[in-house]
């Protein structure tokens, strides 16, 4: 058991849509915790309520049973306004679209998250952003157009990591990439957890268990394993402990 109190803990969190007499349950009883510095896959089938969970977990999606906490905050207790502060000051997102502004520069995409910030110093955090994932100020002036897809790639990356939130949210990052700009967002992924980030990732992946340290297999919106992954393969070891709520 950690010593430390986990960045990130969900129990018992459900999702259902529809109503009594036709009830859809997309997640079902998912209790799960995560370290600060643990990089975790979530994986499943088709359908199996991932990237349901995933907007569960960033503060977008309330659940309709179940709690988050996010460093020790209660996040679906707190009033919407408080809620998009948590996500601005908590939480990164990376899209499997990237979803870059096409007209705005690579630092001008990077930037939109401190934009409603109030202090000096914003660009330069852009410029450090985008630095750390390997792009200079040459690449930072260009429109995404003129970048590769893994430039595009690292723009995203860049953008989520510019508040530096102790959680990186990632849906389908290397879904619409080809296996070496896939290979290059999953390198920079594991280079955040390297640095203290939590990072939680939903993917079909299989070339990813050689760089998570757990994965959490949902199906049918239920959590079947939560297993870690063996150093350096792509082998599960025995399961993770749950949450128990």
């Amino acid at each position: 058991m950690s010593i430390t109190t986990p960045v990130l803990a969900a129990s018992d969190l459900s999702k259902h849509y529809g109503n009594a007499a036709v009830r859809v349950a997309a997640v079902e009883g998912v209790s799960l915790t995560v370290e600060r510095g643990e990089f975790v896959a979530i994986m499943g089938p088709s359908g199996s309520g991932k990237s349901t969970l995933l907007s569960i977990l960033g503060a977008m999606n309330p659940p309709t049973g179940g709690r988050v906490l996010i460093d020790e905050i209660d996040v679906y207790q707190l009033r919407q306004d408080r809620q998009a502060d948590l996500r601005r000051e908590y939480l990164g997102f990376v899209f499997q679209q990237l979803e870059l502004i096409p007209y705005l520069t690579a630092l001008e995409n990077v930037m939109l998250p401190l934009a409603i910030l109030k202090e000096d110093g914003k660009r330069d955090r852009a410029l450090a952003a985008l630095e750390r994932v390997g792009l200079d100020e040459a690449k930072a002036n260009r429109l995404p157009s003129a970048l590769s897809g893994g430039e595009q790639g690292r723009v995203a990356i860049a953008r989520a990591v510019v508040n530096d939130p102790p959680i990186i949210l990632a849906d389908e990052p290397t879904g619409s990439l080809d296996t070496a700009t896939g290979d290059q967002v999953l390198s920079l992924l594991r280079q955040l957890a390297g640095h203290g980030h939590a990072v939680i990732m939903v993917t079909h992946n299989p070339e990813s268990l050689r760089t998570v340290d757990r994965v959490v297999m949902l199906r049918d919106g239920r959590l079947a394993s939560d297993s870690r992954v063996t150093a350096g393969t792509d082998q599960l070891l025995a399961p993770h402990g749950f949450c128990s709520g």
